[in-house]
């Protein structure tokens, strides 16, 4: 029987990154201070699911994370976010932190997306992420 929780893909310093059996990938920041090696893996791993499994969707939770540094929020939003689009990332679910420094850093990643077929929504719970994901297509469209 398959099993119904998410299965670890990978992990390191700057958090983990799961695939669940919904048909996403969830990745889940950890609050420790971070490389930019370790913040490149994640993403790449991300990369690497999507690309595996075929799936178009990321949970994103960052309720305890730090935020990127101004070369990190560079590299996600030019360098990941348009190979993960063309990967077939399409809906990103992600589970915003209270902390504003994280929000700010997150929101300019969010808005580098313009012309590519992405959408973002943003929730303050991880079952209101996963219920809006879960609507959103498994695969590209």
């Amino acid at each position: 029987m398959p099993s119904l929780l998410p299965s670890l893909y990978f992990e390191n310093a700057a958090g983990e990154v799961l695939t669940d059996p919904a048909g996403f990938l969830r990745t889940n920041w950890s609050s420790q201070k971070r490389t930019p090696e370790a913040t490149k893996a994640i993403f790449e791993n991300m990369l690497r699911a999507l690309q595996q499994r075929g799936w178009s969707r990321i949970l994103v939770n960052q309720l305890v994370m730090i935020p990127f540094t101004p070369e990190e929020q560079q590299w996600i939003a030019h360098d990941w976010l348009p190979r993960a689009v063309q990967a077939g990332y399409r809906h990103g679910a992600v589970v915003v932190s209270p902390n504003v420094l994280v929000r700010l850093a997150t929101a300019f990643v969010t808005t580098s997306i313009q012309g590519l077929p992405l959408v973002y929504r943003s929730f303050n719970a991880d079952t209101d992420a996963r219920r809006w994901l879960e609507l959103q297509p498994a695969t590209p469209q």
